[in-house]
């Protein structure tokens, strides 16, 4: 935009009179002096409630470092409070700085009045008759130029003047950078909660920054189990999501809503692809459910463009009917299901058992993929899974037994790390709740390889809890790898362990045995995708299974 000083006082001038005006400023300082207020009212109960409970009925050393701890918090919000009272007599500033220089500006109407009058003088000046009022009004105009320049000097004067005096918001961040944390077993500043490792933390476990809830990895998440950033709900991965056991693409997509979606910007339950309204599509921009293709509306459609149910549709792009069934594909049961050997309601892919399911199964080619509602991974047990081989409800990572899990491996709820058995973890291998820490036995641990709660530093264990055979372990009783939980146990092969839950068992593999969730798991060597038998054991989660590669309980994703 131009400088004021080059602008004519046609322009100047209009911008003056034509904009808001003070008014929008005014209602500003009258909002920096409402906050100024509120901020000093809660400074000064939080200082009473404190000493209140410090010097009657909460005595000890505890008390003490507690009042400790809070004390700057205080000093923080009236700080605040100062900061924002200043901020409204800054406003009120400007305000005056404004009408002081709407005063002397000229008035618009003068300037086209000049300036009509300049083009009747020229036009009707004959034998330059009129020379001598021209020349009166360009010395009249000249001054206006002047007179709007010198206003709007003096308002800039004014309100850089004010804007200069503001306390800038990076000395409140690094004020509030600087705050201790309100918990135990918290690593970096401002957190309100236990066992945080970031700043600015409101509740259990995370790690990150400004999360709300508990065992989130990344910042800026509001409730548990959140892998990435600005995700709302728990167990999704990726940005920005809403709801349960959400996973975008990377952990820079997402912006899902709902349950159990896989890709981006998908509404409604265990869709798969993105842009998608409704359940268990898959593709790109379907609206409906049950679709495989792309802008398909509707129910069961297979392709692309159509508008129906099933093999009876409306080809938009070709203009054509067709008449069929009420399934696409071949071998469905039910009602609007598209893909392959589906039994249910608008499930898409194949070997889906339920409502609302997609995917296929590349472990079990042949066999049961998802049961259950929303599921939009492989070989899933329950409702809104986006991930693989889990076993619960609104979970995106793999292997979960539990509700709202993004990590892999995990028994519990709200865990975004591996292999933990608890509840909001966002470290991994831990046995316990609110531990961002690794391989911890207990609660609210920052550290690595603590027993206990609270801790903040590492103790250079192997392993923490008791009777664990094996590295990276925390738990009771566990033999393996890298396993949380209760008397787990993983044997042989070149790699064992990597389990969480309760009673766990897996052998008998060349590879890999182990890594499995949930409760009273029996790994016994299967074929497993690419791997034959006798080289895999273990891979379960759920209850009660006996085999590899199952999600559920009692083998039922294996009838």
């Amino acid at each position: 935009m131009a400088n004021f000083m080059v602008l004519p006082p046609e322009i100047n001038s209009l911008l003056m009179f034509n904009g808001a005006g003070s008014a929008p400023m005014l209602e500003a300082a009258a909002a920096w002096d409402g906050l100024a207020s509120e901020l000093g009212s809660a400074a000064s109960a939080f200082s009473s409630v404190t000493s209140g409970l410090v010097g009657q009925a909460w005595q000890g050393p505890a008390s003490q470092a507690m009042a400790a701890a809070a004390t700057p918090y205080a000093g923080w919000l009236n700080s605040a409070a100062t900061q924002a009272a200043g901020a409204a007599g800054q406003a009120r500033a400007v305000v005056s700085a404004f009408e002081a220089a709407q005063a002397a500006t000229v008035h618009p109407i003068l300037v086209d009045l000049n300036r009509n009058s300049l083009v009747q003088m020229v036009m009707s000046n004959w034998f330059g008759l009129n020379a001598p009022a021209i020349a009166q009004l360009e010395s009249e105009y000249e001054a206006m130029w002047a007179q709007d320049v010198a206003a709007m000097s003096g308002y800039y004067s004014g309100a850089s003047a004010a804007a200069s005096a503001l306390t800038p918001a990076q000395t409140l961040q690094q004020l509030f950078a600087t705050l201790p944390n309100l918990g135990a077993g918290n690593k970096g500043n401002a957190n309100l909660g236990n066992g945080n490792t970031g700043s600015g933390n409101v509740g259990n476990g995370n790690n990150g920054s400004s999360n709300l809830g508990g065992g989130n990895f990344g910042n800026t998440n509001i409730g548990n189990g959140n892998f990435g950033s600005n995700n709302v709900g728990s167990g999704n991965i990726g940005a920005g999501n809403i709801g349960f056991g959400n996973s975008g693409t990377s952990l820079t997509t997402g912006r899902n809503v709902g349950l159990g979606n896989a890709g981006t910007s998908n509404y409604g339950f265990g869709n798969s692809g993105s842009g998608n309204i409704g359940g268990g599509n898959t593709g790109v921009g379907n609206v409906g459910g049950g679709n495989t293709g792309n802008n398909n509306i509707g129910f069961g459609l297979t392709g692309s463009n159509e508008i129906g149910i099933g093999n009876t549709y409306f080809n938009t792009a070709t203009n054509q009917f067709s008449f069929g069934g009420l399934n696409s594909g071949s071998g469905n049961i039910g009602f609007g299901n598209s893909g392959t050997g589906n039994i249910g309601f608008f499930n898409s892919g194949s070997g889906n058992v339920g409502i609302f399911n997609t995917g296929s199964s590349t472990a079990h080619p042949g066999g049961l993929n998802n049961i259950g509602i929303g599921n939009a991974g492989a070989n899933n047990f329950g409702i809104g899974n986006s991930g693989v081989f889990s076993t619960g409800v609104g979970n995106a990572g793999q292997w979960d037994t539990g509700f709202g899990n993004a990590g892999n491996f995990d028994t519990g709820a709200g865990n975004s790390g591996n292999a933990n058995t608890g509840f909001g973890n966002s470290g991994f291998q831990n046995t316990g709740n609110g531990n961002s820490g690794f391989e911890n036995t207990g609660f609210w641990n920052s550290g690595n390889v603590n027993t206990g709660a609270g801790f903040t530093t590492d103790s250079g264990l192997e392993n923490s809890g008791f009777g664990n055979t094996g590295a990276g372990d925390s738990g009771f009783g566990n033999t393996g790898d890298a396993t949380s939980g209760f008397y787990n146990r993983a044997t042989g092969g070149l790699v064992n362990g990597g389990s969480s839950g309760f009673f766990n068992t897996a052998s008998g593999g060349s590879s890999e045995n182990g890594f499995s969730s949930g409760f009273f798991n029996t790994g016994v060597t299967q074929p497993l995708g690419i791997f034959p038998i006798g080289t895999v054991s273990g891979s379960n989660s759920g209850l009660f299974n006996i085999g590899t590669g199952i999600a559920g309980l009692f083998n039922l994703a294996r009838l």
